[in-house]
């Protein structure tokens, strides 16, 4: 049976997009199968072992170990993630950005109101994983969309503690301090270096082996599944956690326009009658959340998600410090552990004047709340957060006597899953 040319073009054209579907099928397999942006993270016939054997039963695909790793630091308000993001901004292969999550609010909650609240954090949250997705492919130009003014140029001034990230105060992104100077205070890199340029610290992201981000504007360790589950990001979570306790009475001093009647609870020793709870109960419905979804161990999460208290960290932060870097990977520069001696032995009075500095004493840190609160105040943060503390592990004091008792308040560290 002879065909005609023109049932035999038809064919051929029909033919075209089913070859089109197979192949990419079969590439969007292989780029899914191997977690990696983009197949040159593969190597042909490379006999190489794959992580999580993602890629072991192909061999024409073997992933390269030295695959990059991104990290994202979860936490709430005054918790001791500045403190902790500066563990990692410290390394010498990690590209840091500090709160870049801020613009998003600022631009899309600045005012929320309790009638809008619930659309307005679904729009924030969706905005907030778009924009993490991009900077950690280090797309930062993706950032400008939220800075207002809009950068000129890719050029801006306007960027959240800037100072905070070493990689955007040094070469090539910033040519005021040489590799001698050392530690660069957040004041002098936002002084002496010229206005942020995007380009620039893009250049500087891709040459790292590695970004971390330090967040506290995501609710729930849940929130954060899609960009979890997508093999491309390689995404490890750390998630901080503090004694509410703690936490309440760092807010009081900090946020005293927020926590004003709480203050005067405090000052006073008479508790408002309207009091407003909502911070405190959100906080803490918040971590049980978190804190539960990451030790019921789903599938996404293995190998994923690390729960550190800040008490340990602040006790032991060098032994603590380590077990996070090895969670991670990563090796412990010498460079990190100086800064960690020269970090956790500061003077008490000194780290309560510099509210979001990182020197301090950590030890004394970690539970000034036994002297600052009154033990009222401690037993009522105690009764409406009894289910996060009895899961993390934080002892009740049970008198104004066991408060002053300074010593430790909470369990080993050996009761808790540390990581997945």
């Amino acid at each position: 049976m002879q065909c005609s040319r023109k049932t035999v073009i038809l064919l051929a054209l029909v033919s075209i997009p089913i070859q089109y579907t197979a192949m990419k099928i079969l590439i969007d397999f292989y780029v899914h199968k191997c977690p990696f942006r983009n197949l040159l993270n593969c190597g042909l016939g490379q006999d190489v072992k794959s992580f999580d054997r993602m890629c072991d039963e192909y061999p024409y695909f073997s992933c390269n170990s030295s695959r990059k790793t991104n990290i994202l630091i979860l936490a709430t308000p005054r918790s001791g993630s500045s403190f902790f993001g500066q563990l990692l901004n410290q390394h010498s292969d990690v590209f840091y950005l500090f709160e870049p999550l801020y613009h998003v609010q600022k631009i899309l909650m600045p005012h929320p109101t309790p009638s809008r609240y619930a659309v307005e954090h679904k729009l924030m949250l969706k905005a907030s994983r778009d924009l993490l997705r991009s900077l950690y492919s280090c797309d930062l130009y993706f950032l400008e969309r939220y800075i207002k003014p809009r950068p000129a140029k890719h050029t801006t001034d306007k960027l959240f503690r800037r100072g905070a990230s070493k990689a955007l105060c040094s070469m090539p992104v910033c040519d005021a301090f040489s590799p001698s100077d050392g530690n660069i205070e957040e004041g002098d890199c936002v002084r002496k270096c010229a206005s942020l340029n995007l380009t620039l610290a893009t250049e500087s992201c891709r040459k790292k082996q590695h970004v971390a981000i330090k967040t506290v504007r995501i609710p729930e360790l849940s929130d954060l599944k899609a960009l979890i589950k997508d093999p491309r990001l390689n995404l490890k979570v750390i998630q901080l956690v503090r004694d509410p306790r703690g936490i309440l009475s760092s807010r009081i001093e900090t946020f005293q326009d927020t926590y004003r009647l709480w203050q005067i609870w405090r000052d006073t020793g008479r508790k408002p009658y309207n009091l407003d709870l909502t911070y405190l109960m959100t906080m803490c419905n918040d971590f049980l959340n978190s804190v539960s979804t990451g030790l019921s161990r789903p599938p996404w999460l293995r190998g994923r998600y690390m729960l550190v208290r800040y008490e340990d960290l602040a006790r032991n932060p060098l032994q603590k410090s380590k077990e996070v870097y090895e969670f991670l990977g990563l090796s412990m520069e010498k460079n990190v552990v100086d800064w960690i001696h020269n970090n956790t032995k500061g003077n008490y009075i000194e780290s309560a004047v510099h509210k979001y500095g990182t020197l301090r004493d950590s030890a004394a840190n970690a539970e000034s709340w036994r002297l600052n609160l009154s033990y009222e105040m401690v037993n009522y943060t105690q009764t409406v957060c009894k289910h996060i503390l009895d899961k993390l592990g934080y002892k009740a004091v049970n008198s104004p006597e066991d408060q002053k008792n300074m010593s430790l308040s909470l369990t080993e560290d050996k009761t808790l899953i540390p990581s997945l």
